[in-house]
């Protein structure tokens, strides 16, 4: 006997989270504030950006990254550098850990992280979060942007992770925080949740997209 079908094409097989917004809280623009007055500028400059984008992607490495900025910026120090790049990264409120652990034990559906994160962010992450590996365990595939030199909104990100995990657009469902990230997953077929990080939270997901269930 055939399922409705409409119930087949709401059928949600995969949950695919971002990570930053999402689970662990970030201050965006308390972050660029800071480092524009570290940096003495008013805006990013070209390279700074473009030397972002490449370390993020696992293109340099972080001994890399930290050179271009010592480099450019004499007078600071290597712990001044690092301390501007992770001063985005706060805390990770423990009833979303809970949240994913519980999902995980469930088993209902296949869990998987698509983070533009580097090495720094994570290990800064593991320093502060006691319960960093086992939230690493509730999924069945964690990728980050430095280590499959990919990255969010690119398309090809979206096209990897279908790829290497047989997996179906519209089988999908897609949480993050930037609407560019979730507008390409959108025109790629995947069910998306462009969670608003200032009203909404994560572990409301089954009320909040309760037509995709």
């Amino acid at each position: 006997m055939r399922l409705p079908i409409s119930w087949e094409m709401n059928m949600i097989k995969t949950l695919i989270f971002d990570f930053g917004d999402v689970f662990i809280n970030l201050d965006k623009q308390g972050a660029m504030k800071n480092a524009l007055e570290l940096f003495q500028l008013e805006t990013f400059e070209a390279d700074m950006i473009k030397t972002n984008e490449l370390y993020e992607v696992g293109k340099i490495s972080t001994s890399e990254f930290i050179q271009f900025y010592n480099a450019k910026f004499s007078d600071l120090r290597e712990t001044d550098i690092i301390e501007a790049w992770n001063y985005i990264l706060k805390d990770f409120p423990e009833h979303r850990f809970e949240f994913i652990k519980n999902l995980a034990l469930q088993k209902d559906y296949k869990l998987m992280l698509l983070s533009n994160t580097n090495n720094m962010h994570i290990d800064f992450i593991k320093q502060k979060v006691s319960f960093f590996d086992e939230f690493q365990d509730c999924f069945d595939v964690f990728y980050l942007s430095q280590e499959i030199n990919l990255r969010k909104p690119n398309r090809d990100i979206f096209e990897f992770v279908l790829k290497e995990n047989n997996l179906i657009a519209n089988e999908c469902l897609f949480i993050d925080d930037t609407k560019a990230n979730t507008d390409t997953a959108d025109a790629m077929g995947f069910h998306t949740w462009n969670i608003d990080e200032t009203s909404e939270d994560v572990v409301t997901l089954f009320e909040t997209k309760k037509e995709l269930f």
